[in-house]
Parts: C-alpha cells; sequence; structure tokens
C-alpha cells in the first residue's frame, strides 16, 4: 500500500505539472513556433491600451482584403487561432489578427479586468488601425460578448459558442478550488485568472444582455449542440432578439466548446462562405 501511495502521488505530481505548464502562456519564442511553417509569417508586437501591456499577432499582406480580428475565450490566448492563421485557404482571402487579452499574456503583471466593457474598449483601440468596412471579428466563448458589444457598424461579427446570456452561465464545482482559500494554491497562476473572470462574468453580463440587439452590425453564431460549458441556450436566446436578416445561427451537431479545435474543417468552411 504504500508503494502504491507513492506510485499514485508521484503519479499527481507528473500530470499536474503536465497540466501546469500545458496551459500557462507561452513565452514569445515558443509562439513563433508555433506559427512557423506558415506561408505567411505572423508579426509579433507588443501594444499598450491604458498602460496594459500586450502582445498581438498579425498578418496584414494585402489592405484589398478583409480582415479577421480573431478575440480569444477564457481561459485563453491569441494562438488559440494559430491553425487559422496558418491556413493556405484563409490566407488568400483574409488579413487576420490575434491578440492576448489582459492577464493571459506571457508572465503577465497584471490580472483580468473582470469587465466586458474594458474588453470591448481595448478591442476598439485595435480595430480603429483597420478599415471597419473590411472587418470580421470572431469572438469565441467569452470573446462572444466582447465582440458582441461592439457598436460600431463593421463588415460582420462571427460567433464562436458565445457566453453571451447570464441565466444559463454554468458554474462548474472546480471553481470552487480557486474560491476556497486553502485549495487556491493548488489552481495553476492562469486558471486563477480565469477563475476569476468566470465568478464575475454572470453579473457582469446582466449590464449588456438586453442591449444585444442594439448592435448595427449582422451576426452569425456557430454553436455545437453539445456544448456544456457555454450551452447552445446561448445562440437561441440571441436569435430571439434579432430579425431573421440580421442573424444566423449555424448549428454544429455533436459538438462540444472545443469545437473550434476539434472541427477545425468546418469552422474554416464557414469562415470562408462568410468571407466570399
Amino acid at each position: 500500500m504504500k508503494i502504491v501511495g507513492i506510485a499514485l502521488f508521484v503519479l499527481f505530481l507528473v500530470l499536474y505539472y503536465l497540466f501546469w505548464s500545458f496551459s500557462a502562456p507561452k513565452s514569445d519564442v515558443k509562439v513563433l513556433k508555433k506559427i512557423s511553417g506558415s506561408s505567411v509569417t505572423p508579426v509579433l508586437t507588443y501594444k499598450n491600451f491604458k498602460g496594459f501591456k500586450y502582445r498581438k499577432l498579425s498578418i496584414i499582406k494585402d489592405t484589398t482584403l478583409p480582415t479577421l480580428v480573431f478575440v480569444h475565450g477564457t481561459i485563453g490566448s491569441s494562438i488559440d487561432f494559430v491553425k487559422y492563421m496558418k491556413d493556405s485557404v484563409l490566407l488568400s482571402k483574409a488579413n487576420m489578427i490575434s491578440y492576448d487579452r489582459i492577464g493571459y499574456n506571457y508572465q503577465d503583471k497584471n490580472s483580468v479586468q473582470e469587465s466586458i466593457a474594458f474588453e470591448r474598449d481595448m478591442l476598439r483601440s485595435i480595430l480603429q488601425d483597420y478599415n471597419p468596412n473590411k472587418t470580421i471579428l470572431v469572438g469565441y466563448s467569452y470573446g462572444g460578448p466582447i465582440a458582441l458589444a461592439i457598436q460600431q457598424k463593421i463588415r460582420k461579427v462571427i460567433l464562436l459558442a458565445p457566453a453571451v446570456y447570464s441565466e444559463i452561465e454554468p458554474m462548474p464545482w472546480s471553481l470552487n478550488l480557486y474560491k476556497w482559500k486553502f485549495t487556491r494554491w493548488l489552481v495553476p497562476p492562469i486558471w486563477q485568472e480565469a477563475s476569476r473572470e468566470k465568478l464575475s462574468h454572470k453579473q457582469d453580463l446582466q449590464l449588456f444582455e438586453n442591449n444585444w440587439k442594439s448592435t448595427p452590425n449582422n451576426i452569425v453564431s456557430i454553436h455545437g449542440t453539445n456544448d456544456w460549458i457555454v450551452p447552445f441556450k446561448n445562440s437561441l436566446f440571441l436569435k430571439e432578439q434579432f430579425p431573421e436578416n440580421q442573424f444566423e445561427l449555424i448549428s454544429i451537431p455533436d459538438a462540444g466548446h472545443g469545437f473550434i479545435w476539434s472541427k477545425f474543417d468546418t469552422i474554416k468552411k464557414h469562415l470562408i462562405q462568410q468571407l466570399d
């Protein structure tokens, strides 16, 4: 029993280390390695917004093309969309931007801001460098309400499993590991940031969800029907807010929340349709 106990403890430490290192934000060197091999290499830069420093990946090769601006979720980073940014077909049809939200940058000294309004304003500062008539926002998960909160007229807003409805916001038991002070130290730093943002998201959504319909933009929401992290009902809620000519719902049967990776070809196909 003693040997089994020691073996299980060592196994736990190994798995915990792998979980910690796998989910931690990546250094610039590792990010550049991730995006290497593409026909067009993204430019990695650091920008500032209200005193906050953040990392941004940009592929701007032809200003006559539309620009896809990706907004990641919680937990997430700019490299969540690296497969899309390396795809030759998408590269032939669009410029692309992806960035790390505050609290999710490599060795970020700042915490998440727990504010859709802050994230919206930061996104606005990024968009001001691009032609709004050629800009398409792609917001995934928590990035969905950030993209939807943009009230300025752009070409289109594409939502991927958007967390936009407070009444059905799941609060998993694992959040207690962060809420309880005696177990918080077990939670990796980046997951502490994600937990903080998750815990405040439900209340923050209530400031916006009754006004989603005030956006002047055409909306496409793509959602997996088996998503339990951000339930499909989020997109059904949005569908009720908009007239048919402004909102399109695309359901992905049997897909879960990680469909931007597991259903890459399907999501890519729908992005191409929106670009054509």
